[in-house]
Formats: structure tokens, sequence, C-alpha cells
């Protein structure tokens, strides 16, 4: 009996929702190659119950919805939910967001294709997106060892408040030439212009709209992307690298002003040796 009880309670803990006494007693027939009979089956549900009601558990066996889970007891709600909220609150870090860009604009797309945009290894940040149910695999390229292909899932869209990927911002709609994100003013420009994102390989923006593109996707994620918050986005870079260039300007007339007293100390010191000599003559 305890044999059929670790098989049920191996099924049951596997479970990712109620599992019934008849789907267990059929998977059961099957391993055994024998009838067994579903008093067994819940006979041994009956022991799990009772077992798992001991204190000595974080967990127990629920009936739910005519069938039976695992699921934590309700005296550890509080540090379970201060667990959730913290884990919710984990955001995706630039690269997995650099790759859900990309696979955003151009899928269906391979891992492969995105590392060739990107020029690095991907693996662990289309791990973490396809964990995070943020982009799914879509079939299989039909390529060289036929690869899988990505794009994203139905969560990507609620995550961004998309009713469709049409709805995605144009990279286009954001290279003006007064507001450009993506220039060589742009800190970030040279990130930004390895991406690809745009279509055509003759367009003379495309940098910049490949930079647009991700900053979409980077801005409040859920929310509509605010043109405000993109000009804001602009104009921090070109201030910086004003500032920059105004640190630069002020190096360079320190280092013009020390050059001129030397050069005047110079200067000085011969005038003092000429009337020196000068001196000396007049004496003997």
């Amino acid at each position: 009996m305890d044999f059929l009880q670790n098989h049920v309670e191996s099924i049951v803990f596997c479970a990712t929702e109620p599992v019934k006494a008849e789907e267990i007693r059929l998977v059961m027939s099957e391993m055994f190659e024998a009838e067994v009979q579903i008093e067994d089956i819940e006979a041994a549900l009956d022991s799990l119950l009772e077992k798992y009601m001991s204190d000595n558990y974080p967990f127990q066996v629920f009936r739910i919805a005519g069938g039976y889970q695992f699921l934590t007891k309700p005296a550890y709600q509080t540090s379970l939910g201060i667990f959730l909220k913290q884990k919710s609150k984990k955001r995706l870090s630039t690269s997995a967001l650099e790759v859900m860009a990309i696979i955003a604009y151009k899928q269906p797309i391979t891992k492969g294709q995105v590392e060739d945009i990107r020029g690095v290894n991907c693996d662990y940040a289309v791990q973490k997106l396809l964990e995070k149910e943020l982009i799914e695999i879509k079939g299989k390229s039909d390529g060289v060892g036929r690869p899988l292909l990505y794009g994203t899932s139905k969560k990507f869209m609620e995550y961004f408040g998309l009713n469709s990927l049409s709805e995605l911002p144009n990279p286009k709609d954001f290279a003006t030439l007064e507001n450009t994100i993506g220039t060589e003013l742009d800190p970030n420009f040279n990130d930004f212009a390895q991406f690809g994102l745009t279509d055509g390989e003759n367009d003379p923006n495309a940098q910049a709209h490949a930079g647009a593109a991700l900053t979409a996707l980077e801005i409040e994620a859920g929310k509509q992307l605010d043109l405000e918050d993109v000009i804001r986005f602009e104009q921090e870079a070109r201030k910086e690298v004003e500032l920059k260039a105004v640190d630069q300007d002020s190096e360079a007339a320190d280092e013009d002003s020390e050059q001129e007293e030397g050069e005047r100390g110079e200067e000085n010191n011969l005038d003092e040796e000429t009337n020196g000599q000068q001196e000396k003559g007049e004496q003997q």
C-alpha cells in the first residue's frame, strides 16, 4: 500500500492543477499493466490528507474542484505574500529588454539571428523571457538545423498594454530633425545603432529608428509611449554632452593659461640674463 501511496503522492505533487482520483487510477493501471481499483487510489489519497495535516509540514493536500492538489497552509500566507510581492517587483535587465525589442520587431526570429544583431550570446536573456512568458516558441525555421523561432506572447501584449502588434511604436515616428533619439549626441548611440530594428538597409535614419524602438519599450512598461518622455530623454542626453564639452573647453583654457605663464617666465629669465651681461661689460 505504501508503494502505491508514494506513486499517488508524486503525481499529486507534480500536478499544476487539481488532479482527480480517476486520472490517477488510469495512470497506475497503465504503469502496472493491470486494473487498479478506484477504492485503493482513494484510500491512498485519504492517507495523504491525514499525513500532511501535521504541523511538521508547511503544506498539505487539499480537495479542490473535484481533485487533489498540494498547497501551502494558510498560516504561511504572510511570508509567501511578501516573497511573491518582492519577486514581482524585479524588472527586466537591459540585455533582456534589448532581446525582447529585437524579437518584437523582427518576429518570428531565431536565437542565432538575435545574436547576430546584438553581437553577443543571448541564451540567458531568452531563457528569462521564456520563464516570464513574455516570448514563446512560434515554430521551427527551414534553415540548417531547423532552429526554433521566437515571437512575442499574449502576456507580452498584456504587459505593454497592446491590443495587437500593429500598435507597437513605429521607430520612424520618433526620428525627426528636431527630436531625434539615437544620434551621435546620444550617449547610447553605439548601443542603439547595432540593433538594426528598421526595415530597409538604405534608410539614412536606420540607426536613429533602432534607438527609438528600444526606448519605446523601455519607458514605463505597460503604458503607451508619451512623446514628451521621448523629447525629455533626448534633451537630457544633449545636456550631458554639452556639459562634457564645457568641461573640456575649461580644461583646454587652463592648459593654455599655464602655457602662457610659462612662456612669460622664460622671457623674464632671458631679459634678466641679458641685463646682467650688459652690466658686466660696462664695468670691464
